[in-house]
């Protein structure tokens, strides 16, 4: 994938994105309605089956190789008091994925993918964005170009998870100025906050939105101003699959929120994504409404790293399973319905 040079021909090429394969999706539903069982019995791991089908452009999908992503990034918001754990664990958990220790490591081997850890700038915090915009932009572009070039073009799938201190904040924030409504609409407990420390989230949040209040009606500067390395990176990632034609899976609040502005900026432009759990974090379930997204599980998780993403691709490979391998009824002998 190219670098992004400028805002402007970033924004032109969100302008223009790859569609589905129609011819194939249609293949796939025609195998569908043609496989032992009642149609829609399987229910969404038929839709997700089909749905895989049409972005790898084959009536059989294949999950033989998918790669898992995690970006890592540090937040001046942070200086605030709005996180339970002190920035410096941001870069001792990135050692932790690194020598295998943490929960990614090990859900990216239930999953067979391959996982990489991308830190972007860890002892360069960016600004906290009740004072200033986060990132400049050419600090932006540095970021989405880095998730633009991680992404393999080889991959049958694509996972995206994060690491960052203070980053639920951030994501709220995001969310917030994307969206409006209250800073209370958007923010959570993140790492444990107590009440006092949800009161203070909520402060920053309405903090930010009030300094950056006059550029909230374009999507990027938004990310740019009130998100952090790592989403940015993950919304580059995002745009790089698409460009690609990638099925993605992204992991929680976080997540999601990094690459919500394409969505905004674009509809549609986050048809290639699936979101792999629904976070305990409160925002998520509204910024699930506002993108129309059903996450494939609800498992109570809020940790991040990509953790609900990979458990999610467990789901895909179901639905991959039963789609190539079922016979039809023809093929075994059975009849069908009258």
């Amino acid at each position: 994938m190219y670098q992004i040079a400028n805002l402007g021909q970033l924004k032109d090429l969100i302008q223009f994105l790859p569609e589905p394969d129609e011819e194939t999706e249609v293949l796939a539903r025609m195998r569908q309605g043609d496989l032992t069982k009642p149609p829609g019995s399987l229910g969404r791991l038929e839709e997700l089956a089909i749905w895989l089908c049409a972005w790898q452009s084959r009536e059989r999908p294949q999950l033989k190789k998918i790669q898992a992503l995690v970006f890592a990034g540090n937040h001046g918001v942070t200086a605030q008091g709005v996180s339970a754990y002190p920035a410096e664990v941001t870069g001792q958990m990135v050692e932790n994925f690194k020598t295998g220790g943490a929960a990614i490591n090990q859900l990216c081997k239930v999953a067979d993918a391959k996982l990489e850890v991308i830190a972007l700038e860890l002892d360069t915090p960016t600004q906290d964005f009740t004072l200033a915009p986060a990132l400049e932009k050419s600090a932006f572009l540095k970021c989405f170009n880095a998730g633009l070039s991680a992404v393999d073009s080889n991959s049958d799938c694509l996972i995206l998870g994060e690491m960052g201190i203070g980053n639920t904040t951030v994501a709220a924030a995001v969310c917030f100025g994307l969206f409006g409504g209250g800073p209370a609409d958007w923010v959570g407990r993140g790492t444990g906050v107590d009440d006092a420390g949800l009161k203070l989230k909520t402060d920053v949040l309405q903090q930010g939105y009030d300094r950056h209040n006059a550029v909230l009606d374009d999507p990027l500067e938004v990310l740019r101003c009130l998100g952090g390395r790592e989403l940015v990176a993950i919304a580059g990632a995002v745009l790089a699959a698409r460009q690609a034609r990638i099925p993605v899976i992204l992991d929680g609040y976080i997540s999601t929120a990094a690459a919500a502005p394409l969505e905004v900026m674009v509809p549609g432009a986050l048809d290639h994504c699936v979101v792999g759990h629904c976070s305990s974090e409160t925002g998520h379930h509204g910024l699930l409404e506002r993108l129309n997204k059903q996450p494939l599980l609800d498992l109570n998780m809020r940790l991040g790293e990509g953790s609900g993403a990979a458990v999610a691709a467990l789901i895909l490979k179901a639905a991959v399973g039963v789609h190539n391998g079922m016979a039809t009824f023809a093929q075994a002998g059975v009849s069908e319905k009258t």
